[in-house]
């Protein structure tokens, strides 16, 4: 019954949105992560994905609380959707059974560090032991490999990303960012969402977002109606002869 509510809600807000929806499509692409650096030799973390087939990745960043997990896991599974699923260790301590549903259910894990702290400020010691224990902790629950990391804060400096890929994790941020954290509507949500997305974006979302599960089936139907195809993370990326440019998206090198 909760999701019938919440899929009632979300036709509702769907055809409320139709204009600003209309509108968002025709803005310039700018990407919301913070600090993309842009000048010098840089150590990037992958953003979004050059892609021409609509494939694009909705992510979920998991540090506190599940409350409203298992809403966002019913919406994606209505939608026959697969996620990626950033967690911290602690956060994977504490709530074993909900990681576990999560991996489970089909969707990718990654982590999010041990602590949730700021690694740039980490040493190469530190970093290491951050994406090891807590790479370990989530193996221990889902039995699966872990083998993407997304900084914590979206913080990150030369160090960190090239012991991060020497450790054989790919590093991950985003390049549109629902900004749910801030308890917005489902409608602004799905708005900030939608008036972004392009083939091969990562969306940022989190775990416990007051309004995420609500929002999900505006976002997922639209996209879909729009030819989107949603992927895991690890399904976007490319791992051999590429390159990053200077707003963080991964591009396949020419052949030959």
């Amino acid at each position: 019954m909760r999701f019938i509510t919440i899929r009632a809600k979300a036709l509702l807000l769907a055809l409320l949105l139709g204009a600003a929806i209309a509108a968002g499509s025709a803005l310039a692409y700018a990407t919301d992560a913070a600090q993309v650096w842009t000048s010098g030799a840089r150590s990037l973390p992958v953003y979004s994905v050059e892609r021409t087939d609509n494939k694009i990745a909705i992510s979920f960043d998991c540090a506190w609380g599940v409350e409203h997990t298992q809403a966002i896991l019913d919406a994606l599974a209505a939608a026959n959707v697969r996620a990626t699923f950033f967690t911290v260790q602690f956060w994977a301590e504490e709530h074993p059974d909900t990681l576990k549903k999560v991996s489970d259910a089909g969707h990718e894990v990654g982590t999010h560090s041990a602590t949730h702290s700021y690694m740039s400020r980490l040493s190469e010691a530190e970093i290491r032991s951050e994406l090891a224990s807590s790479s370990q902790a989530i193996t221990q629950v889902t039995g699966r490999e872990v083998t993407l990391f997304r900084p914590p804060y979206g913080d990150y400096d030369d160090l960190l990303i090239d012991t991060c890929r020497d450790m054989g994790l790919m590093p991950v941020q985003w390049d549109v960012d629902s900004l749910d954290w801030k308890d917005l509507s489902a409608a602004d949500i799905a708005e900030r969402i939608l008036s972004r997305v392009k083939s091969g974006s990562i969306i940022l979302c989190h775990n416990n977002g007051l309004h995420t599960a609500e929002a999900l089936p505006i976002v997922i139907d639209a996209l879909h109606a729009k030819g989107f195809e949603f992927v895991p993370v690890g399904e976007l990326l490319y791992y051999e002869n590429y390159t990053i440019d200077a707003t963080g998206r991964q591009k396949l090198l020419p052949s030959g």
